[in-house]
């Protein structure tokens, strides 16, 4: 049996993940440690709070002696970090948290493992040689696009937000373990998520909220705001595949090919809750309603994620159609 310290678990692709990983690896037991913030919630995951190979800590990734302490007690043998604070609009009222959290958090827990697996730079102690430590990022490391154009695991780094520049900060923490000190460490940078469980201030999950409870649904600027949609599941697969498969020190991108702007988003929504669950009166679309842009809103991500097909096999299963339909009847059901 291998203990896997999942940070972050509770959040929304991290509670995902956990029960997906579970089911397909009965060797693994998994360490879930979140901090439960405004975006962890333990009710994510009852699925699986009675597993006998899944253990719950509430507990900071800042806090070195506690890390430490929950290595030694469990023998972590792979680190999947997702834990971070990313909402843009929270970090654009108070960015201290998010450096605080991504960058020095990351380097917290990257250290730790560093000291527990490694006896000096480039050795591992013995047993400990397949541990690896893999870091959850994001596209919007790479700034806005055009009106063309794709984020490669080579384009250069343009972060807009402190969100983006606290995640751009860790992701170069993480790169520097591995040509440092030789740490088998992946990075994997993701497109817009959306699926089950993911927080209601986010996009989708507020189209649906403001749109059932009768609400305006406010949708920034003009709309037109373009991101690369990748179905939460698929996102999952993707990091498995990297975790198990990645070069070490590699960088993965994973994105659906699924660019919609948000005009398109909001549109697609309200038409199926129309067909799934009709007003009284009207469409959900006379709802929309155009709100001041925020600071700094980037105008289009969208992810080449040949890399990741091309080495390691992935491929989205779901394309936006298909993926907002199941999305949509989660939060009906929920």
């Amino acid at each position: 049996m291998k203990n896997i310290l999942i940070t972050g678990g509770a959040g929304f692709i991290g509670s995902n993940f956990v029960p997906y990983f579970l089911e397909k690896y009965p060797d693994y037991t998994l360490v879930n440690l979140d901090l439960l913030t405004y975006a962890g919630d333990v009710a994510n995951l009852s699925e699986v709070a009675k597993h006998p190979r899944y253990v719950f800590l509430q507990g900071d990734i800042r806090e070195r002696a506690f890390l430490e302490q929950l290595f030694e007690q469990y023998d972590i043998r792979g680190v999947i970090h997702f834990a971070a604070e990313s909402h843009v609009d929270n970090s654009i009222s108070g960015p201290e948290a998010f450096i605080q959290t991504n960058v020095n958090g990351t380097f917290q827990l990257l250290d730790v493992a560093r000291k527990y697996w490694m006896e000096a730079p480039f050795a591992y102690k013995k047993g400990y040689e397949a541990c690896r430590f893999h870091h959850i990022s994001t596209d919007e490391v790479y700034g806005s696009l055009g009106e063309t154009g794709l984020f490669t695991e080579q384009t250069p780094y343009a972060p807009n937000s402190p969100y983006s520049a606290s995640k751009a900060g860790s992701d170069f923490i993480v790169r520097a373990y591995h040509h440092t000190y030789g740490m088998d460490v992946v990075t994997t940078n993701c497109s817009n998520n959306y699926g089950p469980k993911q927080h209601q201030e986010k996009l989708i999950p507020t189209i649906i909220r403001k749109a059932l409870a009768e609400q305006p649904i406010p949708i920034y600027g003009d709309g037109k705001n373009v991101r690369d949609w990748l179905y939460v599941l698929d996102h999952c697969k993707g990091i498995d595949l990297v975790y198990h498969t990645g070069k070490a020190g590699e960088t993965y991108n994973i994105g659906g090919r699924n660019e919609r702007n948000n005009l398109y988003i909001v549109d697609k929504i309200c038409g199926l809750l129309d067909e799934m669950k009709p007003r009284s009166k009207g469409s959900y679309k006379e709802l929309i309603s155009f709100v001041k842009d925020r600071p700094g809103h980037d105008r289009r991500y969208a992810i080449d994620a040949s890399k990741i097909e091309r080495e390691l096999g992935w491929k989205a299963d779901e394309d936006f159609e298909s993926g907002i339909v199941k999305t949509v009847q989660w939060y009906l059901r929920d």
